[in-house]
């Protein structure tokens, strides 16, 4: 009798941590056997890759020639390389990829961006910024493969992004963040999406998704009586970070790292390589594309689509949930690069940011050990 009442009190705990979360999990073995490495997910609240637009209609290779667009019509900085046919089809994606004149019949389609009276003209906000964010665009295509190139073997090669991977049909991207305001929270304290519903700093990303602040709090001993660079603060704004990351990729830490030892780049999956030219990446293009556009931004209430900026003033940026929406893959993988490779500088173009992941591979190579080591860590089976 007494057996069977203490195995009911053992059985109370498993049950009441159960039911945190009834369902299906669905595991996925991570790392080499004997490791315990392993993405567990909730399949009930597991995200679906989001359907891609068809392009506006096919694009056959004769319509490729002929006379270039700068050449027909006035004031084409960007796209002036391509043939009139492939302008015309590219800017017809544009229009459905982020202002579809269905959803926006006043404001939407051609004319999100041109006045239809003068279609050359600058004088909508929104063109200025279309021709920055095209210029963003070819840019991460060009020169930021070391991020969305190597996923080794998750079949995304040669996916690339075009506007439809952030906006989905949306003049504004659904993720989107700016600088805290003044509020007494600080940002903290805030049980918010941004940082899977944790009472973490969500700021995290003014310090590394638009400065270059060191992001590495893991100590290098277990002893308390180590110096350590790291402060309670920094540790926060790190984990809110890494929490974001999990959140807007939909993973756990493993997919990166190797719980047995965090910061230990020789022992991370591959992944971790991704990710560290990811966040780079993100930074590249809230400094030298989105934060550039300075005072072409709108005042809140001022523009006909919605606030452009947040409560301090500073223009809404992109974080890793911006393209990911979720997913590991955005988009599941989808290989849009393909349908439109204007998209994608020509080789040896001169862009804003002069191939920003040199210069990345560099900063990495002033680390105690070079990211791209992590990639012998882990190789995909054959």
């Amino acid at each position: 009798m007494m057996r069977k009442h203490f195995t009911l009190l053992a059985a109370v705990p498993a049950l009441m941590l159960g039911g945190c979360e009834i369902g299906t999990k669905v595991v996925e073995q991570q790392g080499p056997n004997g490791v315990a490495i392993a993405d567990i997910k909730h399949k009930a609240t597991m995200k679906v890759a989001a359907e891609v637009p068809a392009p506006p209609y096919e694009l056959t290779p004769d319509m490729r020639e002929g006379d270039r667009a700068k050449d027909v019509y006035e004031n084409v900085q960007l796209l002036g390389d391509v043939s009139v046919d492939e302008f015309n089809y590219i800017m017809a994606s544009i229009t459905e990829w982020i202002a579809p004149a269905d959803q926006y019949p006043e404001t939407g389609g051609c004319n999100y961006c041109h006045n239809p009276e003068n279609m050359a003209s600058d004088e909508v906000y929104t063109k200025v910024v279309a021709r920055k964010m095209l210029q963003m665009t070819r840019n991460i295509n060009a020169n930021w493969t070391p991020h969305f190139n190597n996923n080794y073997g998750q079949g995304s090669e040669g996916a690339g992004v075009t506007c439809w991977t952030c906006h989905r049909g949306n003049p504004v991207p659904a993720n989107n963040w700016a600088a805290a305001g003044p509020g007494k929270k600080l940002g903290q304290n805030s049980p918010l999406i941004q940082t899977a519903y944790a009472s973490l700093p969500y700021d995290s990303f003014s310090a590394y998704l638009a400065g270059k602040g060191p992001i590495r709090v893991i100590g290098k001993s277990a002893y308390p009586n180590q110096p350590s660079d790291a402060s309670i603060v920094s540790t926060e704004t790190t984990y809110g970070l890494m929490m974001h990351m999990s959140q807007g990729l939909g993973v756990n830490c493993t997919f990166c790292h190797n719980s047995q030892n965090f910061g230990k780049w020789d022992d991370s999956r591959a992944q971790r390589v991704n990710a560290w030219y990811g966040i780079r990446m993100v930074r590249d293009i809230n400094n030298n594309y989105i934060t550039a556009l300075g005072d072409t931004w709108p005042a809140n209430g001022e523009g006909p689509y919605g606030n452009r900026r947040g409560p301090e003033g500073d223009p809404l940026k992109v974080n890793c949930a911006t393209c990911h929406n979720g997913i590991n893959r955005p988009m599941g993988g989808a290989k849009m690069l393909k349908d439109y490779p204007a998209l994608k500088a020509p080789h040896g173009m001169a862009i804003a940011a002069a191939a920003p992941a040199a210069e990345a591979m560099e900063e990495a190579e002033t680390m105690e050990a070079t990211p791209v080591a992590a990639v012998e860590a882990e190789k995909p089976a054959a």
